[in-house]
């Protein structure tokens, strides 16, 4: 399949990266969940831990007597290795789609216990207000693995493009686009030009990193993807553990507090307003899991 090229890539990366490991833990703590009288302490792992969601976290995660020993990760790659090694008992800086990936090209299989929030995906046009016009425009869209299928998928949302019979339905590519039956064109570019041709006055689909650093507002989208919609599920940031870990009261507490109201504030406060908290069982998440990973062994 023409996704296992791709894999056997990602796969050769993790590989590399996990004798790269460069994290380290905001405590002391060299134990893992150890109690301390009504206390216990929690060693997780993330990429985010500089943002202000993550304070308040820990320090609602404190009143209900969790200790975070917060691990920080300075890359994607780093994570799922070290928590499949038990460097961290549990995660949360990936989406479902990113933990398929690691899942389909290590042979291991990490598990969803809660759901947190989805980052919405739009599409932008500078001095635009609608897709008035659109009709017959080149979209550049991001290139990577995590994004790319989404953002085609926020273009079929909008009613702009349309699909071959037989295209995978969460994961499309743009040679998956039925360019005789689309309203627009796409080109895939890396996440970091899509500002640029924003700027250069293209339509353009632009992730929130990237957003923030070329200082467009998030809702000046002329569409954008539907965080309920079943061809976002795989975009869900969700906590992730061992099987073994799947039913932890603790873990789930955890999941608990994320969405609690503090937590969504700041979490709004981080993504300028583009973050939505999703509330899905772990039977749900997992089942999402199970089927991208299917589609991309």
């Amino acid at each position: 399949m023409r996704t296992k090229r791709f894999l056997a890539a990602a796969a050769a990366a993790l590989i590399a990266s996990t004798g790269l490991v460069a994290c380290s833990s905001e405590t002391e703590s060299s134990s893992s969940s150890k109690g301390d009288g009504d206390n216990v302490t929690v060693k997780i792992g993330t990429t985010d831990a500089d943002l202000k969601a993550w304070s308040v976290f820990a320090d609602e995660a404190e009143k209900n007597g969790i200790h975070l020993d917060i691990v920080r990760f300075s890359e994607y790659p780093q994570v799922n290795p070290a928590q499949s090694e038990g460097q961290i008992e549990i995660s949360k800086f990936q989406t479902i789609n990113y933990q398929a990936q690691y899942n389909a090209t290590s042979g291991k299989d990490l598990r969803i216990i809660g759901s947190g929030e989805i980052n919405v995906l739009g599409l932008f046009w500078k001095d635009h207000t609608s897709l008035d016009g659109i009709d017959g425009q080149e979209v550049a869209i991001p290139n990577d693995p995590s994004n790319q299928g989404r953002a085609i998928n926020v273009l079929v949302q909008a009613g702009l493009l349309k699909l071959r019979d037989g295209a995978p339905k969460l994961t499309p590519t743009p040679a998956d686009v039925d360019k005789n039956a689309s309203k627009v064109k796409v080109v895939a570019v890396d996440a970091s030009q899509t500002p640029n041709a924003y700027n250069e006055g293209r339509p353009a689909i632009i992730n929130n990193n990237w957003l923030q650093r070329a200082g467009i507002d998030p809702a000046s989208s002329v569409a954008a993807d539907d965080p309920n919609s079943e061809l976002a599920e795989p975009y869900i940031n969700v906590f992730t553990v061992s099987g073994d870990d799947l039913d932890n009261p603790t873990y789930e507490k955890l999941v608990d507090i994320w969405q609690s109201p503090e937590v969504t504030e700041a979490l709004n406060e981080d993504s300028n307003g583009t973050a939505v908290q999703v509330q899905r069982s772990k039977e749900d998440l997992n089942k999402i899991l199970d089927n991208l990973v299917e589609e991309y062994k």
